[in-house]
């Protein structure tokens, strides 16, 4: 099985949003996307702007991406197919975003629901909880890390 991370694309948009809306926790539907602002052309004007999307293959197949918004800090998206988790690809992809991010920021965020799954995953990941938020969601934060004197 090769693992591999990759920018995304134009032609990546549709696989986006075909595992975006495939995802078991966090469930949201074309429609639902579109509600919010994320529709194919807001992910076609993100990919011209900035590499900063990327996507996870398992022999070549898209089944995960992760995308980060380097303006506001923040990793906005990181989500594997239910078939494909438990691989290591979500920590491959958060690497990515959290990297990118890290190049002009010494503290990013993100946010998720309190109650999911993602959340032990990012405090796996050493992202620290630094508030709750209506509605049962929760902010993280993580900054570089600094080297000390010895």
């Amino acid at each position: 099985m090769k693992k591999t991370i990759r920018v995304a694309n134009v032609g990546d948009i549709d696989t986006i949003f075909e595992i975006r809306t495939r995802v078991r926790e966090n469930h949201l539907s074309r429609e639902q996307l579109a509600d919010i602002g994320v529709t194919p052309e807001a992910i076609r004007e993100v990919i011209a702007n900035a590499p900063c999307i990327w996507v996870a293959e398992v022999d070549g197949t898209p089944v995960g991406f992760s995308m980060a918004d380097l303006q506001d800090a923040c990793v906005f998206a990181a989500f594997v197919l239910p078939d494909y988790e438990g691989l290591g690809l979500g920590r491959l992809l958060m690497a990515k975003a959290e990297a990118f991010l890290f190049e002009q920021h010494s503290t990013i965020w993100l946010e998720t629901a309190e109650a999911s799954r993602a959340n032990g995953f990012y405090r796996a990941l050493g992202w620290q909880p630094v508030k709750n938020l209506p509605e049962g969601d929760i902010r993280f934060e993580k900054s570089i890390p600094t080297l000390r004197s010895s």
